[in-house]
């Protein structure tokens, strides 16, 4: 059998860093981690060609040897997905799909002409795949029922499936699931509120052979909730201490934590020895009311800028993320936001508008209330809230381009970004100049060229720079990065402004077309 593991793009969000990433001379952000482990799952005599469209496109040699195509997305990348299934039938090729868009939405993906549907966690439903493909079967729909699989028996991903040169990052998973209940999130939907875990010497196996293959760099370590079960976390990184060191540290960790990370300075000096640089954080909102309306109540016990700050002072970069359009919000919560970022010196805040994903909690209660607005599109920074909010969408749309442009002014990030290296505590390992490659010369090149020569920023650039070099020396590195990725922002935020301001008209025209179209109650009697 010869598949086909194709990865759909993603359109322009936060995420996909392009521009940033032009800098460092890479194709994408990070490998779609998922597409990796399925070929690890599938019988291992089958042969596998991966093509990540957001690093290249599908030749035609390539289609022609498929005898299967597999196609696995995000809601963010529906476009695409929906188009590589068309293309694929449209060549005669049976289709399987998997993963979180599909899970959530099988039957759009049916209607694209998908012939298999790999649902939920693909430990339990791919070998239910093969079974059927053995037996000669040419369609159907294969679900967990509810069970969640074991981790310990995820196979090492099929990182040599990858071209490792285009990416700027490589991605692992510890972890799936958390054990919070907040409204809005379809992580626990997909994989639960019991945090599942690989064993340590497990997760060693995968960097060895990431090590192997010649990697050295970034690691986004993809666990949604990594602190899930703090017991487990701990065991893997005393383990995963003593790697780092008998390899001379190759890896730099990032990852994603819930802010109770603060209440822990053993699990954060730990971190530390282990070579994590940074964190992100779902902050959602300064607003408690808010916090407590979605259930996000972990966000609730300590204060939050007691908590950001306490991270970062033990070393760690924080990125966060924050929500704008609650029920029962007051006026003003975008400008709460950014004077939040600001406080507590958060370079880079991921700003997005509420949205009900499918099967959350959140989008069951506002069906049943009747508030859901229309068909699900792709959802990302640039799309309006797919509900019907409690206060007028028009002041929230509105509040969240200000609060972008306010959030992502070039003098104000560098001076928040400034301010957060300058409070963070020193790493325990150095940076080494000999990893530098002549991209990344190029890119330091460019970027005082930018904002060092170009934009109104060039004097605190230079000073800024100059200061860390002198006050905390040991995270250059990182905050020249930071501070490039303000490149991608200053793209963005047009384009957040551009998108949501032409979306936001044309609802206006549409609220306002219906209610011409609604009879006058005092002619109708009459």
């Amino acid at each position: 059998m010869r598949v086909l593991l194709l990865y759909p793009l993603f359109p322009p969000s936060f995420w996909s860093f392009e521009k940033a990433l032009e800098l460092a001379g890479r194709k994408a952000f990070m490998p779609p981690l998922g597409m990796i482990t399925v070929a690890a799952i599938l019988p291992q005599e089958w042969e596998f060609k991966l093509v990540d469209r957001n690093v290249r496109s599908v030749t035609e040699a390539e289609w022609a040897w498929a005898d299967l195509v597999i196609v696995s997305a995000m809601i963010v990348q529906k476009e695409d997905f929906l188009a590589q299934i068309q293309e694929a039938k449209r060549r005669g090729k049976r289709v399987a799909v998997g993963g979180p868009y599909a899970t959530a939405l099988p039957h759009e993906a049916e209607e694209a002409g998908a012939d298999y549907l790999i649902l939920d966690e693909g430990e339990i439903t791919l070998p239910m795949f093969v079974e059927a493909i053995a037996k000669g079967e040419t369609s159907g729909t294969f679900r967990s029922g509810g069970e969640k699989p074991d981790v310990t028996i995820t196979p090492v991903p099929r990182y040599d499936l990858l071209d490792l040169d285009a990416y700027d990052s490589m991605s692992i998973q510890f972890s799936r699931g958390c054990p919070f209940q907040c409204e809005f999130c379809d992580i626990i939907v997909l994989y639960g509120r019991k945090p599942r875990t690989k064993a340590p010497q497990q997760l060693l196996k995968e960097l060895d052979f990431l090590y192997e293959l010649g990697w050295r760099g970034g690691i986004f370590m993809v666990d949604d909730n990594f602190i899930g079960n703090k017991r487990n976390v701990k065991l893997l990184l005393h383990e995963l201490k003593v790697w780092q060191k008998e390899h001379n540290y190759p890896f730099a960790f990032t990852t994603e934590a819930s802010v109770d990370l603060a209440q822990d300075q053993e699990l954060m000096d730990l971190m530390m020895d282990c070579n994590f640089g940074s964190v992100f954080l779902g902050i959602e909102t300064p607003d408690e009311d808010s916090l407590s309306v979605t259930k996000k109540f972990q966000n609730t016990r300590d204060p939050l800028n007691e908590a950001v700050e306490k991270i970062v002072r033990t070393g760690l970069r924080v990125f966060a993320g924050f929500i704008i359009g609650f029920d029962g919000e007051k006026a003003g919560a975008g400008d709460r936001i950014v004077r939040f970022a600001e406080q507590t010196t958060i370079p880079t805040a991921i700003f997005s508008m509420l949205q009900a994903l499918p099967d959350t909690a959140l989008y069951h209660r506002l069906k049943k209330e009747g508030r859901l607005r229309d068909k699900l599109t792709n959802i990302n920074q640039t799309t309006l809230m797919n509900f019907i909010p409690t206060r007028p969408l028009e002041d929230i749309a509105r509040e969240f381009v200000d609060a972008w442009w306010e959030l992502y002014d070039p003098v104000k990030y560098l001076d928040r970004t400034y301010r957060h290296f300058m409070m963070m505590g020193a790493p325990r390992q150095k940076p080494s100049l000999g990893i530098l490659k002549p991209a990344h010369i190029r890119a330091l090149f460019v970027l005082a060229w930018r904002q060092g020569v170009v934009r109104k920023t060039r004097f605190k650039f230079w000073h800024h720079l100059f200061s860390i070099l002198k006050n905390n020396p040991g995270v250059w590195n990182r905050y020249l990065a930071t501070c490039a990725y303000a490149e991608h922002f200053l793209y963005y935020r047009q384009l957040v402004r551009d998108n949501i301001e032409t979306q936001l008209k044309e609802y206006l025209e549409e609220e306002a077309r219906l209610k011409t179209e609604q009879p006058d109650p005092v002619k109708a009697v009459a």
